[in-house]
């Protein structure tokens, strides 16, 4: 019975810590990508699963395919799913900061942060923030969350 509960308010408090790690991220120009997080310990079929539910959601977000994308990964397994993910859905990826002016380039900055044995999984551009929170195992990752989407004007 008390688990029963325990668990409204374990949602309530993942939604209230996805809110907070929402409104601290200011991203701004291409020149201003900020460093991007991710734990190692998280497996590759774990990183894999929220990168590709991050990234479609992205998508519908921003569109398809049709911008480049600036990416600082870091070297954890997320970072890497996150931009073949990006690649998947037809984005140009770029990593090293150095874009084409012509071209219409998105920032985007990531975090992944345990939280009471889930993740939440944060993607923040200048315009869109995503967060939701994930179950993680060695062969995956599920949502635990509704998606939080901040829109800017």
């Amino acid at each position: 019975m008390r688990a029963l509960l325990l668990r409204p308010i374990r949602q309530l408090a993942a939604a209230g810590l996805i809110v907070l790690v929402l409104s601290g991220c200011q991203t701004g120009g291409t020149d201003d990508v900020v460093a991007s997080e991710a734990p190692p310990d998280v497996s590759g079929p774990a990183a894999s699963a929220i990168a590709g539910d991050m990234v479609s959601r992205l998508a519908e977000q921003i569109g398809p395919g049709k911008v480049t994308i600036a990416l600082k990964p870091d070297a954890s397994p997320f970072g890497q799913a996150l931009e073949a993910a990006l690649k998947g859905w037809g984005y140009a990826v770029v990593t090293d900061q150095k874009t084409d002016s012509s071209k219409s380039v998105i920032p985007l900055a990531y975090v992944l942060v345990p939280f009471e044995g889930q993740v939440l999984a944060r993607l923040s551009t200048g315009k869109v923030e995503l967060g939701r929170a994930y179950t993680v195992s060695a062969s995956g990752a599920t949502p635990a969350s509704a998606l939080s989407l901040l829109k800017r004007g």
